[in-house]
């Protein structure tokens, strides 16, 4: 009876190991949050299938009247990636705020639209705003977090493409594309190139972001 007794707290032990292994996607979301979008493909060259969630808040004190009596939802949005293994799911990274609403007033123009793409084991987190352009992160899962290691962005007059911007944050360096064709109508810019050298100390975590509208890739 007592070896019984000595054995039980590890048989018990390893019942809920499995059990904590053994979770669904969903499983991850927090109490007051809510799933907005799902995302799935390999992010740590394992071939098997992460999974990427866009959560929203569901604080009823966040939706509001917006400026043309339209009642929005304003709560705030964020991701949770996790690890396919051989039990089910781990957590790999979380944040859950740093996304603004989907609901945000985007003055004469629609707010910029927020997606994820998972691709050549890296995560993109991507905004689009039509015919201004769009710009992109490039996350990398390495030392344990997901780190910023890329950014682009394309500034547009509708077909026409401004300004083009690339930063590597590994080599520390910059590309910009300038064009130089004031009577460009699209596919006809032509392009003035320059590189230049970025400071930077310590990569950017994804789980460490504030609000991704307050990241200033111009600074580097």
């Amino acid at each position: 009876m007592k070896k019984i007794l000595l054995i039980l707290p590890f048989f018990l032990l390893t019942i809920l190991s499995c059990k904590a292994q053994d979770k669904e996607p969903s499983d991850f979301i927090p109490k007051g949050y809510t799933e907005f979008k799902k995302y799935s493909g390999d992010l740590n060259k394992d071939g098997l299938e992460d999974y990427v969630l866009i959560i929203k808040k569901t604080d009823s004190a966040n939706v509001v009247m917006n400026r043309f009596d339209k009642k929005v939802d304003r709560n705030r949005r964020g991701i949770i990636v996790l690890f396919k293994n051989a039990n089910g799911y781990e957590l790999a990274d979380k944040n859950l705020e740093c996304f603004s609403s989907e609901n945000e007033d985007g003055g004469v123009y629609f707010a910029p639209e927020l997606w994820i793409e998972i691709k050549d084991n890296k995560l993109y987190i991507h905004y689009g705003h039509g015919r201004y352009g769009y710009w992109k992160y490039t996350f990398r899962f390495q030392k344990s977090n997901f780190e910023l290691i890329g950014y682009d962005s394309s500034s547009n007059r509708g077909p026409v493409t401004n300004r083009e911007t690339s930063i590597n944050f590994l080599t520390k360096k910059k590309l910009t594309k300038e064009n130089t064709n004031e009577n460009a109508e699209g596919g006809d810019e032509i392009f003035k190139e320059n590189w230049y050298d970025i400071e930077i100390d310590n990569l950017i975590k994804l789980s460490e972001i504030k609000d991704f509208d307050e990241l200033d890739m111009y600074n580097y």
